[in-house]
């Protein structure tokens, strides 16, 4: 799949988290997405907060295509959004603005994410430490939290 902007929110805060607008890159099954060298994975039970997961530290974030009226934020969250300066031009095209408040909006650089260090990490072999139904639920989303990495003997 080809690079897509989409709006980011880190959920672990609740509607205040941090926010981003940017270019993701997806994985082949589109499950994943990759962000600001994250790789979020989707929820398959989305959380009371978010649809995806970080895969390194279990946070939960929202990730949606932007709105054309520019509001992403949920209406009771606050703080401003990073738009990445890349996807500045792009946006602007999406949301048919002319300019962006800076007052709403904070320029940045995200980093690359590098795959392949994600790719290892999902691949490892894992020893369950809990095989009660709500680990078993629990590991349907978020399978490193719950698991060890199996070491070598």
């Amino acid at each position: 799949m080809k690079p897509k902007i989409m709006y980011i929110e880190n959920k672990s805060s609740g509607h205040h988290g941090y926010a981003w607008i940017g270019f993701v890159e997806f994985s082949k099954s589109g499950q994943t997405v990759y962000f600001n060298n994250k790789a979020l994975k989707k929820l398959k039970v989305p959380g009371i907060w978010g649809n995806y997961f970080d895969i390194e530290t279990g946070e939960e974030y929202w990730i949606s295509g932007v709105k054309k009226n520019g509001q992403d934020r949920h209406r009771f969250g606050s703080g401003k959004i990073m738009i990445d300066k890349n996807s500045i031009s792009e946006y602007l095209k999406l949301v048919d603005f002319t300019a962006l408040d800076e007052n709403h909006f904070e320029f940045v650089e995200v980093d690359k994410t590098d795959k392949e260090r994600f790719n290892e990490l999902e691949n490892a072999e894992t020893l369950f430490r809990n095989r009660s139904r709500a680990a078993s639920f629990y590991d349907n989303n978020r399978r490193k939290l719950i698991s060890d990495l199996k070491h070598p003997d």
